[in-house]
């Protein structure tokens, strides 16, 4: 399989999924310039007093959780793929007058184009399913934390991935063995969307993440499973407390999100 424009491929699809999320119902924009947080439970728990930090953001879309940290007190710099993303993010600090900073960048080649070091890097949902090669990652969130930095993230868990998308079956191996290529009607911001993309995506099990956070110099410090999403971004599900959600057929059988806390030793 030809997977070596995936960056070309991932990159005109998330300029057209921003266009179409910045003002879906899904990302609530309104709300969100009004003063609401994007963050959930699970990051802020983890994420804990951030006030006068240095933070970097991977992957944060058009910026909204970026945002939400500066408004915690953190000094706060936003990287993403997609040029469209980080317009909207550059355009909303702006409008909300927040000192952040956005770079275009592939994560792998951000080293080519930011020199700092943080005391916190944080990357949140839908995240690492982009990335082929994962070690590479890990040597990228080592390079830019400080000694005794932390690394925070928060994704859906790769059981999620394996199924297809109305959870009927398993469809997906939940190992990293080949790309997954895929084409969509819609997004999950915004179902009925008019919008016709493909995808190139990798599964990776929990013990590629982890392993290759220690295999560069990181020390986990905790690793927690959660039985539901706080977003209602798939087919078949139910919303069985407030801004929580499940597959309906599965109640809590199966873990959706998973969370991981990592030092720089």
């Amino acid at each position: 399989m030809e997977t070596n424009n995936y960056l070309e491929i991932n990159k005109k699809t998330w300029n057209e999924k921003t266009e179409v999320h910045v003002h879906s119902e899904f990302y609530d924009n309104e709300n969100f310039i009004q003063g609401k947080s994007s963050l959930n439970a699970i990051e802020l728990e983890l994420l804990g007093d951030i006030s006068g930090k240095k933070v970097l953001h991977l992957q944060c879309h058009f910026g909204q959780d970026t945002l939400s940290m500066a408004r915690m007190g953190a000094q706060v710099t936003g990287v993403d793929l997609s040029n469209k993303a980080i317009e909207t993010a550059q355009a909303l600090s702006h409008q909300l007058q927040l000192d952040t900073q956005f770079i275009c960048s592939d994560i792998y080649d951000l080293p080519n184009h930011l020199s700092e070091k943080f005391d916190l890097v944080f990357t949140s949902y839908g995240t690492i399913g982009w990335l082929p090669d994962l070690d590479k990652w890990a040597k990228v969130v080592s390079h830019f934390l400080k000694p005794n930095g932390k690394f925070i993230m928060a994704d859906f868990h790769p059981v999620v991935w394996m199924y297809d998308n109305d959870f009927k079956e398993v469809f997906y191996s939940y190992f990293n063995i080949e790309p997954i290529i895929e084409e969509e009607t819609g997004t999950y911001g915004d179902r009925n969307a008019t919008i016709e993309t493909k995808t190139i995506t990798w599964n990776h099990p929990t013990s590629e993440v982890l392993n290759s956070l220690i295999q560069n110099g990181l020390q986990i410090q905790c690793f927690n499973e959660y039985d539901y999403s706080p977003y209602n971004c798939f087919n078949e599900t139910e919303e069985f407390e407030p801004g929580k959600f499940r597959i309906k057929h599965f109640g809590n059988k199966i873990p959706m999100v998973f969370a991981v806390v990592a030092e720089r030793l």
